[in-house]
Parts: structure tokens; sequence; C-alpha cells
């Protein structure tokens, strides 16, 4: 699974479980920290997320406005189908 900042995924587990979120910082080996619109920003197992082909150029530690600019550009908001 790729785990790099700015990789845009799809929470599996959870009550926001369908929504896309975005990688904002690498924790450790299996943990990342996310965000995005209706996905507050928390820690999150990599085996919760299903990582996207799309990917923001966002910096590490981005702010929630500064994501949803960069997922609004490329068309990823929202959740999935």
């Amino acid at each position: 699974m790729v785990t790099e900042v700015g990789r845009v995924c799809v929470k599996l587990a959870g009550h926001e479980a369908g929504k896309r979120c975005v990688i904002v910082e690498v924790i450790d080996r299996t943990n990342v920290l996310i965000a995005g619109p209706g996905v507050k920003r928390r820690r999150c197992n990599i085996a919760h997320l299903e990582p996207l082909p799309q990917k923001l150029g966002i910096t590490e530690g981005a702010t929630d406005e500064e994501i949803k600019r960069a997922l609004e550009a490329v068309g990823a908001g929202g959740a999935v189908g």
C-alpha cells in the first residue's frame, strides 16, 4: 500500500466508512494522519484505508482548507458512489 502525504484514500472502517480522505502525515509503519471533507482529522491505521490513484500536491500537515481546495481541483471530494 502506498502511504505518502497527499494520497487520496477511501475509509473502509468506522462511521466515516465510504468517505474520501487524504493522508496528511505519515506517523509510523501502520498509522497515518488523515483529513478530508466529512472526515475528522485523526490518526488512522492504514489497514482501514484503500488508496486511490489520485495524489494531491499538498505539504505535510496541510490545513483542512488546503485539502478542500486541492480535492475540488481534482474533483475527488465527497463520498464514493
